[in-house]
């Protein structure tokens, strides 16, 4: 089934985070760059990315399954009755699924937004087997074309980096005036470090880190080679920066390991 436009689709998400990541059809481990060509297509969130995107993630983000599931945590914490809840790049839906097992309050209700149908395909394959009981509604859009409204929690882990920069600071603005007083977002990114020394040695230690999960040399230079245009780092000022600016009274760190860090902002 193909999602296009403002396509809803509601389901219910199972109990495991994991079983998000094993139970879609057809996983495989990530071999996409185990090939040399001479000019690498840019990376795209596509079939092909869908199919490796559990093993490609885990092997590839320092702290993915510490940030996806204390997201759930602090949505537990920050979600109030009746409110909306947004997943915003929700790929196949680990972090859709964190707040699910951890919100209370049943008439909630989480949205989860993407701009891949692949992703969402295989999310719907196992959100159609879970009998949860809070309500998700899956969007297939670009995110600025989502509005945030009646929101208590908006996360967006590992999103942002692929908009264009342009377009980041709006997009910030209007989830902070689409959340009720006392909300958070979520917001956990690939950053770099204003000092080159430190931005080299934490590419380095990335690099060592996809080492030891089985990445070669050369899978790690055309993975590097396919985003470089398309995943557009900032720094964790240019974050701060730009949350303030939206108006939240208060944000900072509160996991990173090597490039990778998420931030907590409250309104």
């Amino acid at each position: 089934m193909r999602y296009s436009g403002r396509q809803y689709i509601h389901g219910k998400l199972p109990a495991n985070p994991d079983t998000l990541e094993t139970a879609t059809v057809t996983d495989s481990r990530d071999t996409l760059y185990t090939q040399t060509v001479s000019e690498p297509a840019a990376f795209q969130f596509d079939d092909r990315v869908a199919r490796v995107f559990p093993d490609m993630i885990k092997r590839s983000v320092p702290g993915y399954t510490t940030i996806v599931a204390m997201t759930g945590l602090l949505a537990g914490r920050f979600a109030t009755p009746g409110s909306r809840l947004y997943d915003l790049g929700c790929s196949l839906g680990a972090s859709t699924l964190a707040m699910r097992q951890q919100v209370q309050h049943r008439d909630c209700l989480i949205i989860g937004v993407d701009n891949s149908a692949a992703m969402l395909e295989r999310c719907q394959t196992v959100i159609a087997t879970d009998s949860h009981d809070i309500p998700v509604t899956l969007v297939c859009a670009d995110l600025q074309d989502v509005a945030i409204e009646d929101a208590s929690v908006v996360v967006l882990n590992f999103t942002l980096q692929f908009i264009a920069r342009e377009r980041r600071d709006a997009i910030i603005r209007r989830i902070y005036q689409g959340l009720r007083p006392g909300g958070i977002m979520v917001l956990s990114e690939k950053v770099t470090f204003e000092d080159p020394h430190l931005d080299a040695l934490n590419i380095d230690l990335h690099h060592e880190f996809k080492r030891a999960n089985g990445y070669s040399d050369l899978e790690i230079a055309g993975k590097r080679n396919a985003i470089e245009n398309v995943l557009l780092r900032d720094t964790l000022g240019e974050h701060k920066q730009r949350i303030g600016a939206a108006g939240f009274g208060s944000c900072d760190v509160w996991f990173q390991c090597f490039n990778f860090a998420s931030l907590i902002a409250l309104k």
